[in-house]
């Protein structure tokens, strides 16, 4: 097809759905000006940056605050940490949604099921910063959760005080936080199967158990290995708002992790080069699992996102 010929077509297209092209604009507007447009700053990694000269005027350093970001002791620190707990929310969180759907799927009291949609989205909607409070409280001595935790050999200390505690937290609240909300694609998803292959399942003598594993599950797989890839292409992307939140210098041995170093670092701490060479890291990282998690992907199921 020539330029002409394509051309036509285009406008062609444009014409026919001007509409879907407008509804478009905000979103690309969104990725141009908050996600490509900063990419411009990416090279403060590799100056010694001083906010006085800008960003080219500052003189280069190279590969020195990468260089000095892998001979630190924080380095393993960071690393091992971001790393088992976006396994942990990867082996805890990704399936509790599916769990969740599947679940509601099953339910055929149309009032129960709104019931426990409404009160498993509630968490979502609210602020972090009240999550992290009730978090807090109900952790802290004389909290519910840490109440019961005394019964079961607790000391009657606040929990956030022991680092050994601190990833279960986190990774507890983030499935009561999410479930509700990260189920919504799934049940969506399940909306769309055929209802006769459950009928010729019943009819093959499936029980329930069976309707879910040989025609519910084979009919949301593609939906869950999309979620599957961009849960691993952000791997390394632990939300730092709660874990700023909740951590403290008693539990940095478990809790500090890239985004949170990148937060002292840079905006306690001034050091913006350094900071910035640590996200670019980390960035890189996440691209790389993404590219891979996706190849595999396509390689085992023939799903992927391109």
């Amino acid at each position: 097809m020539n330029k002409t010929a394509f051309g036509r077509r285009f406008v062609r297209d444009f014409l026919t759905n001007k509409y879907l092209y407008a509804m478009m604009i905000p979103v690309v507007a969104y990725y141009l000006v908050f996600q490509y447009t900063p990419m411009y700053g990416v090279l403060i990694a590799f100056k010694n940056y001083v906010p006085a000269k800008g960003i080219l005027g500052s003189p280069w350093v190279g590969f020195d605050h990468f260089q000095a970001f892998f001979d630190s002791y924080y380095f393993l620190r960071v690393l091992s940490n971001t790393i088992i707990i976006s396994v942990y929310s990867l082996l805890f969180e990704f399936p509790a949604p599916i769990l969740l759907a599947l679940l509601i799927n099953e339910v055929r009291s149309q009032r129960y099921k709104k019931f426990v949609q409404t009160v498993t989205y509630m968490p979502y909607f609210i602020s972090m910063i009240v999550i992290a409070g009730l978090i807090r409280d109900f952790t802290d001595s004389g909290g519910v959760i840490n109440t019961l935790y005394s019964y079961f050999g607790g000391d009657g200390t606040s929990m956030l005080q022991h680092a050994g505690l601190f990833r279960p937290i986190y990774i507890l609240s983030e499935i009561w936080q999410k479930i509700g909300w990260e189920s919504i694609i799934y049940l969506a998803a399940l909306m769309g199967i055929d209802q006769d292959q459950y009928e010729a399942a019943r009819i093959d003598g499936a029980g329930r158990l069976k309707q879910i594993w040989y025609v519910t599950l084979p009919g949301i797989l593609p939906t869950i290995v999309i979620l599957f890839i961009l849960r691993v292409g952000n791997l390394l992307n632990v939300g730092f708002e709660k874990i700023i939140l909740l951590y403290n210098p008693i539990t940095y041995e478990t809790a500090d992790v890239i985004s949170s170093f990148v937060y002292r670092k840079g905006l306690l701490e001034f050091n913006w080069s350094y900071s910035t060479a640590v996200g670019v890291f980390n960035s890189v990282i996440n691209l790389t699992l993404l590219v891979l998690a996706n190849w595999l992907s396509r390689k085992i199921t023939k799903n992927s996102l391109w």
